[in-house]
């Protein structure tokens, strides 16, 4: 297949949820509507997730996917496997629309989607994408003919597709081939380096299969997910120079806590930098008890901390010395940060714009006060041997000066105050 241009433009951002992007550039795409979200082109870069639930049990997976919805994922991917949770699906959307959960719906069909689909035609329709994966949708003979039954249920019902190739389950026939073809050349390229072309090769060849069929370019978002940092960055980057469909980013198997964190945002931050990627997910093992949350909120903190997005204010805080021998400013950074994340969902409505504020937690005199200054609200607590006094700052001015044990419900009281004063003048103001 022949190279798409690479845009040179940075993109204009209109959506208030978006940041500029300062020195990044996006590479330009097709966008593709995924129920009432959209993918690629200028849109903002969209935050998915996963759910873990028995997609056949119709409660606890209404719950999770309310949950993830609620965190800020703004698609969310379900198991489609057997029949129990084919059947289940159309319930699971009525379930969500009886709480106003909008969250778009995708279905994830390995082996037998095409019958699926075809069996129970209110699972399909109540779904709005179909994740497919070339190197399982079928084997042998059958494979073209099981790919062409989910396409054309796809088209039939005006869905778009996800084609995602997993090098966990990459067709070994392709991987094969294009072996055979590497060790007669004069000189072959390394085995890793033909395997990523068979990742590429895979997902192009398969988008190409769709749209000879009549699916449009607009229909099909592409992936090729690995789980190494450096195989990753490699992929997507060929896969962006040969395609200009809407990406999704994803390190598949990343891991548990602090390396599966690592690992997504030092392979992803790489592309995201680059322009690359439309859609992203962190595909985070969660430790026992867990919450499946924790994925979305480390998605949107990595376009947060970028500059990409804006999703919920962020809190900086220093991470203490032997100044600051007391644990007040952690546990005041913690509840600041918990208490602005568990307000936002109603901010966002009534207070627009009120995600770019901007906060500060210091510890001591010696970074606290510039720190705080340079936040939108800032508070300097006092350290080793400083007097019991915290001055707080808004817009760089001191306000306020608080002492005592309820400092922490005082500055919370100043934040909501600020956020209604603020950003209050926006949702009141009368459209011209």
């Amino acid at each position: 297949m022949g190279g798409y241009p690479i845009a040179c433009d940075t993109i204009s951002m209109t959506s208030d949820q978006q940041l500029p992007f300062g020195s990044a550039t996006r590479r330009r795409s097709i966008a593709v509507r995924v129920g009432n979200v959209w993918v690629g082109g200028d849109h903002p870069i969209v935050v998915q997730s996963m759910t873990n639930t028995d997609t056949a049990d119709v409660k606890a997976t209404v719950q999770q996917v309310a949950e993830l919805a609620r965190a800020g994922s703004e698609v969310v991917r379900i198991t489609v496997n057997n029949a129990e949770s084919a059947a289940a699906v159309p319930r699971i959307r009525d379930g969500l629309d009886q709480r106003s959960v909008d969250v778009p719906l995708v279905g994830d069909f390995h082996y037998n989607g095409h019958q699926l689909l075809a069996d129970y035609p209110d699972c399909a329709e109540a779904l709005a994408k179909y994740r497919i994966n070339p190197g399982n949708v079928g084997f042998g003979r059958k494979r073209d003919g099981q790919f062409s039954a989910i396409i054309e249920e796809a088209m039939k019902r005006d869905k778009p597709v996800r084609i995602g190739v997993n090098w966990g389950s990459l067709d070994q026939s392709m991987v094969a081939r294009l072996m055979d073809e590497n060790a007669q050349l004069a000189r072959p390229r390394d085995a890793a380096e033909v395997t990523r072309e068979a990742l590429v090769r895979s997902a192009l060849d398969s988008a190409e299969a769709a749209e000879h069929m009549g699916m449009g370019r607009d229909k099909i978002i592409l992936s090729c997910k690995v789980s190494g940092v450096q195989e990753l960055i490699a992929v997507y980057r060929d896969l962006a120079q040969r395609s200009d469909h809407a990406l999704h980013l994803g390190l598949t198997e990343a891991g548990m806590g602090s390396k599966g964190i690592v690992a997504s945002t030092a392979a992803m931050g790489v592309l995201l930098q680059e322009g690359i990627g439309d859609t992203i997910r962190v595909s985070l093992t969660p430790a026992p008890g867990e919450a499946r949350t924790r994925e979305v909120v480390v998605a949107q903190e990595m376009l947060q901390t970028m500059g990409l997005r804006a999703f919920t204010p962020l809190v900086t805080a220093c991470p203490g010395c032997g100044r600051t021998t007391s644990t007040l400013f952690q546990e005041l950074a913690q509840s600041v940060q918990s208490h602005v994340r568990e307000a936002m969902p109603q901010w966002r409505i009534k207070y627009p714009g009120a995600e770019n504020l901007s906060l500060a937690v210091m510890g001591c005199i010696v970074n606290g006060p510039g720190e705080s200054r340079h936040a939108d609200i800032g508070i300097s607590l006092p350290g080793t041997g400083e007097a019991p006094a915290a001055p707080v700052f808004i817009k760089g001015k001191k306000v306020k000066t608080l002492r005592g044990e309820n400092i922490g419900q005082e500055l919370i009281g100043l934040i909501d105050e600020f956020v209604e004063t603020e950003y209050g003048r926006a949702s009141n103001e009368p459209a011209s």
